[in-house]
C-alpha cells in the first residue's frame, strides 16, 4: 500500500476524465489536470484516433461540475465516480481521497455543497440534522474551520457562532428551521430569512410580502410547444455561433412536430453543418424529437435507450450549443397526449407566482390534462400557490378547495400519476420563502415512463441498442429507488490494491477504511447463484485479476458492489428516517416548541466546557481541514417487542403538562408491545376516560375500533403487565344517558356503515362557527361526508336544477353554524341556494353533526335547527 504521506502516490490508482462545461472552463481544467498528474494520476485526453471508452479505457473517476453529459448513464451504470473539480483540492489537502458522496455534482443531493458545525442545538435535533445533512451530500465538522460554510445555532451566543462572526464571514449562522424545511420539501431553499443575528423568518410576519423570486431552472423549459427558436446568449450581430453539438450525431424528426417546411429546412441545415446526419430510421438515430408518448417510432427509440427529446428541448441545445438530459426538465420531454390519469376533471389556478413561473405551471397544468384558470371560481378544485398567504388564499379556504404547492403538480407529471395530497412536502410554506425559487428542479421518472410508455424491449435490436438499454436498467438499479435521494447514484471509490476476485470482505473493509477513511461493511450479501465469469479485458500491469465488466453476466455485478460500498452511508440515512418518523410522533417538528426547549434546559446544565473563544481561535487557524465528527459506538439496546397492540388515546388526564412523564409511559408501553398512534392512522383500541365528544373520540368511533377504558392503560403502567383490554371495555352508563346512545350498540353499528355513515351527505360550515371548522371536517369526512366551508363571499357550488329534472324528492343538504348576527345574515343566501338546486336547506347547530356520528344513525330533529337550538 503507498504510503498517504506521499503526495506522488496520492492518485497513483486513478485514472481521469474531464468534462468540460460552464462550470469548469479549459483554463481551470488545465490547472486541474496537472495536479493530478502531479500526484500520480493519469488523464485520459479523447481523440479521434483514441476516442473515449469508459469501460475499455477503465476510467475511475470523472471530473464533472454538471451531471448534463451523455456519458453520465453509462458512468452510474458502471459505478464510476462522477465528482465536482473541488473534489480534487479536497483530496490534495487531506493527503488522501476524499469522500465520493459529499462531492457529487447530482442536483439532488442539495447539501453537497454544506460543511455544517451545530452549536447550540439539543443533542437529539442535532443528531437529526447532521444525519439528514450527510444523507443529502453534506459534511459535518466539529470545529470552525476556513470550509465550515453554515453553523446550526439557534442564537450568536455560543463560541463557534462569534468565532465565524470574527475569522469566517462568509459562513452562513443559520436557525435550525431552514434545515427542517429544506428536509421536508426535498429542496434546498436560500438561507437569507433564517440567517442569525436577525433572522427575518422570526423578525417579519407571514403576512409581509416576500420578492417573487427568478425561475432560474426554467431556462428554455417553459413550454413545451415554442413559438420560436431563442436567440443564443452570445449572438453577436444576428450571426449564431458555430455549432459544434451535433457532431456525428443522427437525428431524427418525427411527423408530430407538425412544424412548417421552412423552419424544419432551418432545423435541418444546422444539423448538417454542425457536422450531424438526418435519417428517418428510429433504430439508428442517436436523437429522436417528437412531441407525443406515442406511435411506433417513440416506442422503438425510447425502447433502444436513445435520447428522446421534445421541439423545445432541440430550441434549448441548439440555442446553448450544448446536450443535456431531456428527463431533466419536465417539459423537454414529449407530452402524453391524453395527460396524466386522474387530472382530467380537475380545474387549477395559481397564485404567487409570476414571469416565467406562471407561464410554466400554466403550460404543465394543459400538458398533465387539467384545466388552468386565470380567475378562481368556487368550481375550481385545486389552488397552487408558491405562499399561503393571498385573496385567492382566503377564498380557497371558504369554498374548500385543496391548496399545495408546484411540488405535487410537478411529481405528479414526473411520476405519471396524482401523487397523494397528504404528502407533507406538498402543503409546506416556509412562511418567508417564496417557493419559485425551487421550481423546475424535479426529474421526470424513467422506469414509469418506461412501464406505461414503452414497456418490453424492442425486436432485432442491434447490439448498441441493446447496450445502452442495458445500462439504463443498470443506472437505475444502482440508484435509490426511494426516500430523499430518489434515483441519487453514488460511484465507488477506486482502490489500488483491493482485489473482488482474491480479496475477502474483511480486507476490503480493512483497506477501504485505513486509505479512505471510510467504514465499510465486512460482511458482503450472501448469494448461492453462480454464474459464467464475464470475458475479460486488457489486465494492467500490477494487477493479479481483473475485475469484471459491470454490463455483464457475472454475479459479481455492479449492484451487488454498489450496495456493499453505499452500506457504509445507512446509520446515517436510518438515522434521518428515524427522526422524521419521532417528529411526527410527539406532534412536534424535528426540533422547537416545548420539547426543544426542554433539551436546550439540559445541554445548559449539562453542558462540557467550552475553551475559551482564543484557545478555539488557535486551533482553528492551524486546522488545515475539515475534521469529520465521529460519533461514539452506542451500546447496543434490547429488542423491543412486535407492536402487538395499537391505541389513540383521548382525554388520558395523566400527562397533562406533563411531557416527561408521557416520553416515560410511551417508552414503557412500548416495551409491553402496545403503541401509541396518532389520531388519524390504523389503531385497534381506543382509550378513553369517558363517553366524550372529542374529534379522537368521534373519529375512531366511526371506524368501529373498541373503545376502552383508560384504567386499561394505567393498569398496564403500574403492573408493567399487559391484561387483555377485553376486560376494560369502556362503560358510562351516565353519559350514554345524556347523549341518548348504547356505545356497545354504536360501535357496532360503526363496524357496518364501514365509515360512510354520511356517504355523499353534503355538509357546508361557516368559518366562525365556535371551536373551528377544523374539528367539524375531520369528524364529518371521517363518515364520508362531502364537507365544505361556506361564506358571504361563496357562489353557488348547488348546480341549479328544476324539479322535474331530479329523479327523486329533495336530498336535505346542510349547514353548520351558529346564532351570530354575522351569521344570521348567511342564511337566506344558502337557503336560496339549496332551494334553486332541488334541495332542502337545513341550517343546524353543530350538535346534530356530533349526535348523528355518535349515535353512527343518520337522523333528523327540528330541535337542531338554529332558531329553535339557539332560541
Amino acid at each position: 500500500m503507498a504510503d498517504q504521506g506521499d503526495s506522488a502516490a496520492l492518485f497513483s490508482n486513478c485514472l481521469f476524465l474531464f468534462i468540460k462545461s460552464n462550470d469548469l472552463d479549459g483554463k481551470s481544467m488545465t490547472g486541474l489536470k496537472e495536479t493530478v498528474k502531479n500526484h500520480g494520476g493519469v488523464v485520459k485526453e479523447p481523440t479521434d484516433d483514441d476516442p473515449l471508452d469508459l469501460e475499455k479505457d477503465e476510467i475511475t473517476h470523472i471530473i464533472a461540475n454538471t451531471i448534463e453529459f451523455e456519458d453520465y448513464t453509462q458512468a452510474t451504470s458502471m459505478m464510476i465516480a462522477v465528482v465536482k473539480s473541488n473534489w480534487i483540492h479536497a483530496s490534495v489537502m487531506k493527503g488522501r481521497q476524499a469522500q465520493i458522496r459529499p462531492f457529487t455534482p447530482d442536483p439532488r443531493m442539495f447539501f453537497s455543497d454544506v460543511v455544517l458545525s451545530c452549536a447550540d442545538i439539543p443533542s437529539t435535533d442535532k443528531d437529526t440534522i447532521i444525519g439528514a445533512t450527510m444523507a443529502m451530500g453534506g459534511m459535518d465538522s466539529e470545529n470552525i474551520t476556513k470550509l465550515t460554510t453554515h453553523i446550526c445555532a439557534l442564537s450568536m451566543d455560543h463560541p463557534k457562532c462569534q468565532i465565524a462572526s470574527k475569522k469566517n464571514p462568509k459562513c452562513k449562522i443559520v436557525l435550525p428551521h431552514w434545515f427542517d424545511d429544506c428536509f421536508k420539501l426535498g429542496k434546498r431553499i436560500d438561507e437569507g430569512p433564517y440567517i442569525l443575528p436577525d433572522p427575518e423568518y422570526l423578525r417579519a410576519s407571514p403576512s409581509e410580502a416576500v420578492v417573487v423570486p427568478s425561475s432560474q431552472h426554467l431556462e428554455g423549459a417553459t413550454s413545451a410547444r415554442p413559438d420560436y427558436m431563442p436567440t443564443p446568449p452570445n449572438d453577436v450581430a444576428g450571426a449564431r455561433p458555430n455549432l459544434t453539438v451535433f457532431e456525428d450525431k443522427k437525428v431524427m424528426l418525427s411527423a408530430d412536430l407538425s412544424i412548417r417546411d421552412r423552419l424544419k429546412i432551418i432545423i435541418q441545415g444546422l444539423i448538417h453543418n454542425s457536422g450531424g446526419e438526418i435519417t428517418d430510421d428510429a433504430e439508428a438515430c442517436d436523437w429522436f424529437i417528437c412531441q407525443y408518448r406515442d406511435g411506433p417510432q417513440y416506442v422503438r427509440a425510447a425502447q433502444a435507450g436513445k435520447t428522446v427529446g421534445n421541439l423545445s428541448w432541440l430550441y434549448y441545445t441548439i440555442t446553448h450549443n450544448r446536450w443535456t438530459d431531456p428527463l431533466h426538465r419536465l417539459l423537454h420531454y414529449p407530452l402524453p397526449r391524453d395527460g396524466i390519469p386522474g387530472f382530467k376533471d380537475k380545474k387549477i389556478t395559481v397564485s404567487n407566482y409570476g414571469g416565467e413561473a406562471r407561464i410554466y405551471l400554466e403550460n404543465l397544468i394543459t400538458a398533465a390534462g387539467a384545466d388552468y384558470t386565470k380567475t378562481m371560481k368556487a368550481d375550481n378544485t385545486h389552488l397552487i400557490t408558491a405562499r399561503n398567504n393571498s385573496e385567492k388564499w382566503d377564498a380557497a379556504v371558504d369554498w374548500g378547495l385543496e391548496r399545495i404547492n408546484h411540488l405535487w403538480l410537478e411529481e405528479s407529471y414526473a411520476k405519471c400519476q396524482v401523487q397523494p395530497i397528504a404528502d407533507e412536502k406538498y402543503v409546506r410554506f416556509p412562511p418567508r420563502t417564496n417557493l419559485s425559487e425551487i421550481i423546475g428542479q424535479t426529474f421526470l421518472d424513467e422506469k414509469r415512463l418506461r412501464a406505461l410508455y414503452y414497456p418490453g424491449g424492442p425486436e432485432n435490436s442491434t447490439a448498441s441498442s441493446k447496450l445502452k438499454r442495458k445500462m439504463r436498467d443498470m443506472a437505475n438499479e444502482n440508484s435509490y429507488s426511494e426516500g430523499p435521494a430518489e434515483g441519487v447514484s453514488i460511484g465507488r471509490q477506486a482502490h489500488k490494491e483491493f482485489d473482488v476476485m482474491m480479496d475477502t470482505d474483511i480486507d476490503y473493509a480493512q483497506k477501504t477504511t485505513e486509505v479512505f477513511g471510510v467504514p465499510a461493511p465486512q460482511k458482503r450479501r450472501a448469494t448461492t447463484q453462480f454464474a459464467t465469469p464475464a470475458k475479460g479485458r486488457h489486465v494492467r500491469a500490477g494487477k493479479e485479476n481483473e475485475t469484471p465488466s459491470t454490463v455483464s453476466s457475472s454475479s459479481r455485478s455492479a449492484k451487488d458492489k454498489a450496495l456493499n460500498r453505499l452500506s457504509a452511508l445507512a446509520p446515517d440515512i436510518n438515522l434521518y428516517e428515524k427522526e422524521k418518523k419521532r417528529g411526527l410522533k410527539d406532534n412536534h417538528g424535528l426540533w422547537g416548541g416545548k420539547r426543544a426547549a426542554d433539551q436546550i434546559e439540559r445541554e445548559h446544565l449539562n453542558r462540557r466546557s467550552v475553551s475559551s473563544p482564543a484557545a478555539v481561535s488557535e486551533e482553528n487557524e492551524n486546522e488545515k481541514e475539515t475534521k469529520v465528527e465521529k460519533r461514539p459506538a452506542k451500546r447496543t439496546k434490547p429488542s423491543l417487542p412486535d407492536v402487538d397492540k395499537r391505541v389513540v388515546l383521548t382525554g388520558f388526564h395523566r400527562w397533562v403538562n406533563d411531557k416527561h412523564r408521557e416520553d416515560a409511559d410511551r417508552k414503557k408501553l412500548r416495551e409491553l408491545g402496545i403503541a401509541v398512534v396518532m389520531d388519524g392512522q390504523p389503531c385497534d383500541y381506543l382509550v378513553a376516560p369517558s363517553l366524550v365528544r372529542t374529534v379522537k373520540f368521534l373519529r375512531n368511533l366511526s371506524k368501529g375500533v373498541t373503545i376502552v377504558s383508560s384504567s386499561w392503560i394505567e393498569e398496564c403502567l403500574d403492573t408493567k403487565q399487559m391484561p387483555k383490554p377485553e376486560d376494560y371495555v369502556l362503560k358510562d352508563k351516565e353519559n350514554e344517558k345524556k347523549f341518548g346512545i348504547t356505545l356497545a350498540k354504536s360501535v357496532r353499528q360503526a363496524r357496518k356503515n364501514n365509515g360512510k355513515l354520511l356517504w355523499n351527505i353534503p355538509i357546508y360550515c361557516t368559518a366562525s362557527i365556535k371551536n373551528g371548522p377544523d374539528g367539524y371536517r375531520a369528524i364529518a369526512e371521517a363518515n364520508g361526508a362531502i364537507f365544505m366551508m361556506y361564506s358571504a363571499r361563496s357562489g353557488t357550488t348547488i348546480k341549479p336544477t328544476q324539479p322535474e329534472e331530479d329523479e327523486g324528492g329533495p336530498d336535505p343538504v346542510y349547514l353548520l353554524s351558529n346564532s351570530s348576527p354575522d351569521e344570521r345574515k348567511l342564511w337566506p343566501k344558502f337557503a336560496d341556494m339549496a332551494t334553486k338546486g332541488n334541495m332542502q336547506p337545513r341550517i343546524v347547530a353543530a350538535d346534530w353533526l356530533l349526535d348523528v356520528v355518535m349515535k353512527q344513525e343518520v337522523f333528523f330533529d327540528e330541535k337542531y335547527l338554529v332558531n329553535n337550538f339557539f332560541g
